[in-house]
């Protein structure tokens, strides 16, 4: 989000980055070969996170405007 504060590119690239289910998924890998329930705990909350907003309509951003998504465009009309 803080990627906004420049423009809306950079900020729909480092929303996009930080709202994929890759990184969840390689630290949850992480937590499984380490055993690490920090990690496990802090993967399953990331994925959640992930989960909800796409549950609410923000999905991943288009670089044109924050209210433009994957998932169509969000807030008022």
């Amino acid at each position: 989000m803080l990627g906004y504060l420049r423009d809306t590119r950079l900020g729909a690239v480092t929303y996009n980055l930080a709202h994929t289910y890759v990184w969840p998924a390689l630290l949850a890998l992480v937590a499984a070969v380490t055993g690490s329930r920090i990690a496990y705990a802090s993967a399953f909350i990331w994925l959640a996170h992930i989960g909800m907003d796409r549950l609410l309509g923000f999905g991943l951003k288009y670089p044109t405007s924050f209210h433009h998504t994957h998932l169509g465009t969000i807030g008022r009309r």
